[in-house]
């Protein structure tokens, strides 16, 4: 089943043409965004019990350029009546001249777009408003009770999920765009204790659609207690420099880390980024492709248009090694004078759009698994990552894994190191890459901010890569 439009913005719908059309006898360039997203988080423990609101937000943002200057304004509220008002609230911004320093002198040109009319949206099966917040509940349950019944060391054990249900309409003078997508993400974790010492394993699962996700939870619940309980044998990590196979999701973060911010072209704007001294040179192993785009996988981090009406891309970002280009929102391709990549996102109707990730991945290659590990005289298979942090203007990259798992000799020997910190310079990690998978996986369950701040949906992922990497 389709996502069906948002009945809110379906009503307002009317009257957001009337306001477009006055933005644009007013200004050389207008657009109009409205959001309405709504969601719920679930969550439930040997303890405890809960059910919050998810991320909601309704409301409106008018972005305006008039002779050069360039201004953004979001209200919450629209009626015939205070069309005026909204007109006159961008007249007066743009007055105002509120352009950072630095850009005070630029003339930013309108927009060149496409005559565009597009409505779309992504599918489901099960409707989780449908079910009713007491049937999710009971079926987390179950899903901590098997975990906790599997063994007696198991402290905690923790179901979660939430949904989002989101409708975007964009208008301009040359565009009418609509789409309503719903995503699923969820969780379980297992505590286990041995003696004094307690270790927690996490396994997320994330998808477009809806609580059909539900299956895929059910079936982590074993292997989620199984690790907890390896992680009560953990090691200290001893540091060194190791031949790694990092699994899909601990490729993902590499990706993610390693080339997301430091691509983002707004650093670029704001020199804040090294890559583009790279453009055309090798940064990575030529087996290694990178891509981000909202269409270029289908993952939490798909839509079709980005919030200021620019279609989604599948943006190659490295080609066979060579790092070819960056992402970037709209008003960061206006300032360098280059294409938008659909990369402009705010974290709601009310804050800034930022050149943010979606979909970031590699692309896979053509090695088997057993193969690679094989090929390890010694060495770590990484596995479960946690956090991770980069540095764009010098291209540092830290990382927190809960596994390693030794290999010696290629055969995995059942020794487990926990917790592991990944650290180096991002070309040295990338040009290591001696090995690719021949499948991709992507994963979506986290959030991206820019700094501290501006949270977005993001998934990342890849194939199994071997690769040297220093651990500690």
């Amino acid at each position: 089943m389709k996502v069906q439009p948002s009945a809110f913005i379906v009503e307002k719908r009317p009257l957001l043409l009337r306001l477009r059309d006055a933005l644009c006898g007013a200004f050389d360039y207008a657009s109009v965004l409205a959001e309405d997203t709504t969601g719920k988080y679930y969550r439930v423990s040997r303890h405890s019990v809960s059910v919050d609101e998810g991320d909601t937000a309704r409301g409106f943002v008018v972005k305006a350029l008039d002779k050069g200057r360039y201004a953004e304004y979001s209200f919450s509220d629209l009626t015939a009546e205070t069309i005026p008002a909204v007109v006159d609230a961008v007249r007066a911004l743009l007055a105002a001249d509120l352009r950072p320093a630095g850009l005070e002198g630029r003339a930013y040109a309108p927009p060149a777009e496409e005559p565009t009319v597009f409505s779309g949206a992504t599918d489901y099966d099960i409707d989780p408003a449908s079910l009713g917040d007491g049937e999710i509940l009971d079926r987390l349950a179950a899903l901590r009770d098997r975990g906790l019944a599997m063994d007696e060391a198991v402290l905690d054990f923790i179901a979660w999920m939430s949904w989002q249900r989101y409708t975007k309409l964009f208008l301009s003078r040359d565009k009418d765009m609509t789409q309503s997508v719903m995503f699923v993400t969820g969780g379980v974790t297992a505590a286990a204790r041995k003696d004094q010492e307690v270790k927690q394993a996490y396994l997320p699962c994330s998808g477009l659609g809806g609580m059909e996700l539900m299956e895929r939870m059910e079936a982590n619940v074993a292997p989620c207690v199984r690790t907890a309980l390896e992680l009560t044998h953990s090691e200290s990590m001893i540091p060194g420099t190791y031949e790694c196979i990092c699994d899909p999701e601990t490729t993902g973060m590499i990706v993610h880390e390693a080339f997301g911010h430091g691509v983002e072209m707004d650093m670029f704007v704001k020199d804040r980024a090294q890559a583009p001294q790279f453009i055309g040179k090798y940064v990575a192993s030529p087996l290694v492709t990178m891509h981000d785009g909202a269409c270029s996988a289908e993952q939490t981090a798909t839509y079709f248009f980005d919030d200021e009406g620019t279609p989604a891309h599948d943006t190659v970002v490295i080609d066979k090694g060579v790092l070819k280009t960056g992402i970037s929102d709209l008003q960061s391709a206006l300032t360098l004078g280059t294409e938008p990549t659909g990369n402009g996102r705010r974290e709601s109707f009310a804050r800034k759009a930022y050149t943010r990730m979606t979909n970031t991945w590699f692309e896979p290659g053509q090695d088997k698994l057993e193969d690679m590990i094989a090929s390890v005289k010694y060495g770590m298979y990484l596995e479960c990552p946690s956090s991770g942090m980069e540095d764009p203007k010098n291209w540092g990259i830290q990382c927190m894994v809960d596994i390693a798992r030794e290999i010696k000799d290629g055969k995995l020997t059942g020794r487990i190191f926990s917790p592991v910190v990944l650290t180096g310079y991002v070309p040295d990690l990338l040009k290591s890459i001696t090995a690719m998978s021949d499948g991709a996986q992507l994963s979506g369950t986290g959030y991206c901010g820019k700094g501290h701040k501006e949270w977005v949906k993001v998934s990342d992922g890849g194939p199994y890569i071997k690769a040297t990497i220093r651990l500690g």
